[in-house]
């Protein structure tokens, strides 16, 4: 029997009001809940994103942030971030700078998105189970893929709001 994922419910400034299980946030809900991603940049500038598995049931092989995970209740931010950076891709060893949070809506879930970033040059090992991959992709490479389907939707808007945004 598969063990119930408890995760906080959480007003917009972050702070917890109570919990839920994944299936409650997960259907349709709207139950707002915390979640990390992590831009991995390398000394070139260049972005690591990975490869949605096929077998998930959201987006599946979508190239997406680096890294991106749900906050389990009872942990903090940067504990989910360290955890997930561990599982998804087995670095221990880095650096997150804060950059923002946001609420993104779709139609079956409402995340309140802590998204950092982090300029990593050792070896990157994605973990097989969860992902179909990974690589690390120019700045050109991905403005030439936004709007095609090659990435998810998150991805797409997180990153022409912090990245072109500006420029």
């Amino acid at each position: 029997m598969q063990k119930t994922e408890w995760f906080p419910l959480v007003n917009e400034s972050g702070e917890t009001i109570g919990k839920a299980s994944r299936r409650e946030c997960h259907s349709g809900s709207k139950l707002l809940h915390p979640v990390v991603h992590l831009h991995i940049f390398n000394d070139a500038g260049d972005i690591f994103l990975q490869k949605r598995s096929m077998t998930k049931d959201i987006q599946p092989g979508k190239w997406d942030t680096s890294v991106g995970g749900h906050v389990d209740y009872g942990e903090t931010v940067e504990e989910a971030l360290k955890r997930e950076v561990r599982e998804e891709l087995g670095i221990t060893d880095f650096t997150p700078i804060y950059l923002t949070n946001y609420v993104f809506e779709s139609n079956i879930e409402r995340e309140l998105v802590n998204t950092f970033r982090t300029i990593y040059c050792g070896e990157i090992h994605p973990d097989t189970t969860e992902l179909d991959g990974g690589r690390f992709w120019t700045m050109e490479e991905v403005k030439a893929g936004l709007g095609k389907g090659l990435f998810t939707p998150n991805f797409e808007t997180e990153f022409i709001r912090l990245f072109f945004a500006s420029k």
